[in-house]
């Protein structure tokens, strides 16, 4: 047997490794929080309504030795609309084409049949490795925490296969949210890096800003508005005539709901309620662009969009 030389053991400690990662669960199971506390900025929309995450949002966590590519996903849940038929069709294919699995558990949930299905669905792609996360760990106490650990694990024993990992995590207290990139790593191909250095995520800066939009206009109104709100930025120009020290970018962006009647519950009294998704989604525009930003907010009706192939279309789905 050779001896290795000192260039052929840091040869082997320089492999760098970049590939994806995708988080599953049911909806509302910390994917988002998680992802964005991984990349240490917002780029997943979260919410504490199922559902919210329409788009793949890819987020970026750049290491010295690895890139490891996160896919926010919809969560898998029994579909009653075409947008929620078509939310699954991307879930699935997702699935098929990342390098590593997370199901997320919330530890404060029972193992329920929504989980139960997901877990199904997993058990049937063999050839990717999976880990299992459970998140909110900060909501339990330690006897709640162990015995979720202990379930989810039977859970794979029943089905016929071995998560990779079990890693408890807390992405609001940020505890353990390091371990799960470094538990990630190993499981990803080498590779030199995807993306460039700095990079957050993939996603068209224009998708993002609607996004953040849409999270803003749910906020208020979670308990009156189920999810009948969808967001096109129509454009982003530069203001013209403005000195180079003082850029302003104009965004002109559309709210969609599904009746008429939703109309004031968007608007508010007097337009108090759209003045303020404005004003929230605006700072957290600026913060992601990097400048100064109007905002032009409408509301539209787009009935029944959800059932409506044409307009999903339409409104990027």
């Amino acid at each position: 047997m050779s001896a290795r030389t000192p260039a052929a053991d840091t040869a082997a400690e320089t492999t760098h490794r970049a590939g994806f990662a995708c988080f599953v669960g049911r909806p509302n199971a910390g994917k988002s929080t998680l992802t964005n506390a991984l990349v240490g900025q917002k780029v997943a929309i979260t919410s504490n309504r199922p559902q919210t995450t329409r788009h793949t949002v890819r987020g970026i966590v750049h290491r010295p030795d690895a890139q490891l590519i996160l896919v926010d996903t919809p969560g898998l849940h029994k579909p009653r609309t075409l947008l929620g038929e078509r939310l699954n069709d991307v879930v699935r294919t997702t699935w098929a084409e990342v390098d590593v699995i997370g199901f997320c558990l919330p530890a404060d949930q029972k193992l329920g049949p929504g989980d139960k299905f997901i877990v199904k669905e997993l058990a049937g792609i063999k050839k990717t490795p999976k880990i299992a996360i459970i998140t909110k760990t900060d909501l339990v106490d330690s006897k709640t925490l162990a015995e979720q650990l202990i379930a989810v694990d039977q859970l794979s024993t029943e089905l016929g296969f071995e998560w990779a990992q079990i890693v408890p995590v807390s992405a609001v207290g940020d505890v353990q949210v390091k371990l799960v990139a470094d538990l990630l790593i190993p499981m990803l191909p080498e590779s030199p890096p995807l993306y460039p250095e700095g990079d957050l995520t993939d996603e068209p800066e224009q998708v993002m800003v609607a996004e953040l939009i849409r999270e803003a206009a749910l906020e208020g109104v979670r308990d009156e508005l189920p999810h009948s709100i969808a967001v096109v930025v129509e454009e982003m120009i530069p203001r013209e005539d403005r000195p180079a020290d003082k850029p302003l970018l104009d965004i002109h962006a559309n709210v969609y709901i599904e009746r008429p009647s939703q109309k004031g519950i968007i608007i508010g009294p007097k337009g108090k309620r759209l003045k303020e998704v404005g004003m929230k989604s605006r700072k957290h525009i600026e913060a992601l662009l990097g400048t100064p930003v109007f905002l032009d907010l409408h509301v539209k009706v787009a009935k029944d969009w959800q059932r409506d192939p044409k307009q999903l279309r339409k409104l990027g789905f």
